[in-house]
């Protein structure tokens, strides 16, 4: 049973349970399984004894809308259909063709439901969205938070660090580790026959033909050509299967080597899989900690705030629960109590007077926006790091914090680097437009950070450089694969002599 804390009623409508069925609308948790939101509608169906139908409809006008992420996308609502299929589901994806040709689906399928289950999310475009449908639905819609182990407002308040953040964590999480939703919840439901959806219905809006190829279902949606699919399949097989490749191969390393970036990077790599909700963070986390045979402790573990230890856990283990946990729950809870988050003004006071007492600071490099989105700077590693995201739609990790504290160096003002990582990040990366992405911009500019010594740029903001940067990494192999093959990261190779 889906827990009171991880539901919020959008609307003041009451529930119909002589409806012909219940609707999921699946909008952001994005798998057919480890999903409470699914998980909850399952719980309602069974209730009413009412069928389930699944609606997973794509917008077409969306922010950044483009061929790599429509790709993704389609991608996973093929592994969904697969899914679904042997199951008393019926599942209902939609393609708009058109901006604005599916207004009117949702309130239409609803008049025939007992009630609208949907999946809660706090960036982008799906607060707005779920405001509205809470207006316009006209029977109860009931947004489900399964983003973290956590629910993300639980808290109730904002943290500044992820030390004291953590420290929450490790003091309230242990009544939430047996909180998973259901890891196969289609292998032993029994629902009532799916239903046959009204022809009017099915007629003004065709689900989509997801036995045609992803390109071509891509070329008939008005999305930017600009930003191609990159190699990377979206969906929660291909999620599943680089976790099962990561746990194998890559998790024994990531305690020492998370900050290489390879090839090959000890990172999970599962960051666009987690973004489109394709797996899920109880997911990872069951994984982990059943591969490392944990079992929880018979005492109470103890709230301080450290990052290694409270498991019991190998190095490695460890290191990245903190990331899967701390650092990217951190993020949900930001944007769920701060409509605001990417405002520059909600940055800590101390960051915003640092920075704008230094924005008039001489800059001895400033690029414009087309130069920096075509890796065109003087900086070898950085283009590197702009080409990776470019051409693959991420970027390693350690370098995506060096892609930002230079853009930050590199424009006219803090406010408009922020507007510039904002909109590199979301158009080209597949992680984009994600609380957990939000919050690494914002920590370029300060957000769950200290003051540092004050230099130039970027006063008491904490400062990057390539040079430093390379001395810490074996960057070789990166500036190989990205840096349109340069020898290797000497001083002279990347202009840093």
């Amino acid at each position: 049973m889906v827990r009171p804390e991880r539901l919020r009623r959008l609307s003041s409508q009451s529930p119909n349970p002589d409806g012909d069925f219940v609707l999921y609308w699946m909008i952001a948790a994005r798998r057919p399984a480890w999903n409470h939101a699914l998980d909850r509608a399952l719980e309602l169906a069974l209730l009413w004894q009412r069928p389930l139908v699944v609606l997973e409809p794509l917008r077409a006008d969306y922010p950044w809308a483009s061929d790599r992420h429509h790709a993704f996308i389609i991608d996973g609502m093929r592994a969904n259909a697969a899914a679904f299929a042997s199951t008393p589901v019926a599942y209902y994806p939609y393609l708009e063709e058109s901006p604005d040709a599916g207004t009117g689906l949702l309130a239409a399928l609803s008049r025939h439901a007992c009630a609208v289950v949907t999946d809660d999310y706090p960036a982008f475009f799906y607060p707005a969205m779920l405001g509205a449908a809470g207006r316009q639905v006209p029977v109860r819609v009931e947004a489900v938070d399964g983003n973290g182990l956590l629910p993300m407002r639980s808290a109730g308040r904002l943290f500044t660090s992820a030390y004291h953040f953590r420290r929450h964590v490790q003091r309230v999480l242990p009544e939430w580790l047996d909180d998973m939703p259901e890891p196969e919840p289609l292998g032993w439901i029994r629902l009532p026959t799916p239903p046959v959806l009204p022809e009017e219905i099915l007629t003004r809006w065709p689900p989509a033909d997801l036995s045609r190829a992803t390109d071509d279902l891509v070329a008939a949606c008005p999305v930017d050509r600009s930003v191609p699919a990159t190699t990377s399949v979206g969906g929660w097989q291909a999620g599943t299967d680089i976790l099962d490749r990561f746990l194998a191969e890559r998790l024994h390393r990531y305690g020492s080597d998370r900050n290489e970036p390879g090839p090959p990077a000890a990172t999970s790599g599962l960051s666009p899989w987690l973004h489109f909700g394709h797996v899920g963070a109880h997911q990872i986390v069951s994984r982990v900690l059943d591969e490392a045979g944990w079992r929880a402790p018979s005492a109470a573990i103890k709230a301080t705030g450290a990052r290694e230890g409270w498991w019991g856990l190998d190095a490695s283990a460890e290191a990245f629960l903190d990331q899967i946990i701390t650092w990217r729950e951190l993020g949900f809870n930001e944007c769920a109590l701060r409509p605001d988050f990417d405002a520059f003004e909600t940055l800590p006071a101390w960051a915003v007077a640092t920075l704008t007492e230094h924005e008039a600071d001489p800059r001895p490099h400033q690029y414009t926006l087309a130069a920096l989105e075509a890796a065109a700077t003087h900086d070898p590693l950085w283009n590197a790091a702009q080409t990776q995201l470019v051409r693959d739609g991420v970027v390693h990790n350690y370098l995506r914090m060096l892609w930002g504290k230079k853009i930050l160096e590199w424009s006219a003002s803090p406010r408009e680097a922020l507007e510039v990582m904002v909109g590199l990040n979301n158009k080209y990366a597949l992680d984009g437009r994600d609380p957990n992405s939000y919050n690494g911009i914002m920590w370029v500019l300060g957000r769950f950070d200290r003051g540092w010594p004050e230099r130039a740029v970027y006063g008491k903001v904490r400062s990057m450089s390539s040079k430093n940067t390379v001395r810490k990494i074996d960057a070789a192999g990166y500036l190989e694969t990205y840096g349109g093959g340069l020898p290797g990261p000497s001083q002279a190779a990347l202009g840093l002599a």
